[in-house]
C-alpha cells in the first residue's frame, strides 16, 4: 500500500499566500478603475446639471424676448433705456432671483444706445466670466432662409424682404468640474466659461 504524504502546514500556507495575491491584485484593479469611476461620475452629475441650466435659461430668453417684443417698439426712440428693454431685464433678473440661481450683482444700468442694449455683472462670487444679457430690439432677419442668430444678437443683413423682432442672448458662467476630475486621468478638458442662449420673438407693435 503507497501512502501519501500530507504536510498541512504547507498547503495551508501556500492557500493564505495565493489569498494574499488575489487581494492585492484586487486593491491594484480598484486602484486603476476608481480614477476612470471618477471622471464617468463626474461627468454625469456636471453634464446633467448644464443641460438643465441650459434648458432653463433657453425658456427665459424666450420669455423675456415675448415680453419685450409685446411692448411698443417707439420707446426706443428716446434717449434713455426703453421700457421694453427694462422688461426683458426684469424677466430674467426675477427669474435668477426667484429660483435661487445667483444673478452675479446685475443692475438695471445697461451699455448701449439705439436698439442694442447689454447688462454685465460678475459680483457676488460669480467665476470671472460673469453674466452677459443682450437685449435687441430690432433684430432682422429675412423672411425665407433666415439662421440661428447669433449670441451677440447681432442681425442679418436683410436681403428682400425682412422681420423686424427682438433678440434676447443670456449668457451665464458655470463652474465646471469635469476638467478637475479629467485631469486624473492625465486629459485637460476646455469647457466654455458660460452657458449661452439666444431667443427671437416678432415684434408686435
Amino acid at each position: 500500500m503507497i501512502r501519501r504524504l500530507q504536510i498541512p502546514g504547507c498547503i495551508e500556507s501556500l492557500g493564505g499566500s495565493l489569498r494574499r495575491h488575489d487581494h492585492a491584485a484586487q486593491l491594484v484593479e480598484f486602484a486603476v478603475a476608481l480614477p476612470l469611476l471618477v471622471v464617468f461620475v463626474v461627468g454625469i452629475f456636471d453634464f446633467s446639471s448644464a443641460f438643465t441650466l441650459k434648458q432653463r435659461l433657453t425658456n427665459l430668453a424666450r420669455d423675456a424676448a415675448r415680453v419685450a417684443a409685446a411692448d411698443p417698439s417707439t420707446d426706443v426712440q428716446t434717449g434713455s433705456t426703453p421700457v421694453s428693454v427694462m422688461d426683458a431685464f426684469y424677466v430674467v433678473d426675477n427669474y435668477l432671483q426667484a429660483n435661487n440661481i445667483n444673478d452675479c450683482g446685475v443692475t438695471s444700468t445697461p451699455a448701449g444706445s439705439g436698439l442694442t442694449w447689454t447688462f454685465t455683472a460678475n459680483g457676488n462670487g460669480c467665476p470671472a466670466a460673469g453674466l452677459k444679457i443682450i437685449v435687441n430690439r430690432g433684430y432682422y432677419f429675412p423672411v425665407t432662409g433666415a439662421t440661428t442668430p447669433a449670441i451677440t444678437c447681432v442681425p442679418l443683413t436683410p436681403n428682400g424682404a425682412a422681420v423686424v423682432a427682438t433678440c434676447v442672448s443670456i449668457q451665464y458662467p458655470y463652474p465646471w468640474r469635469f476638467g478637475r476630475a479629467a485631469s486624473l486621468l492625465g486629459n485637460y478638458a476646455t469647457l466654455p466659461p458660460q452657458i449661452s442662449t439666444v431667443a427671437i420673438a416678432l415684434n408686435e407693435n
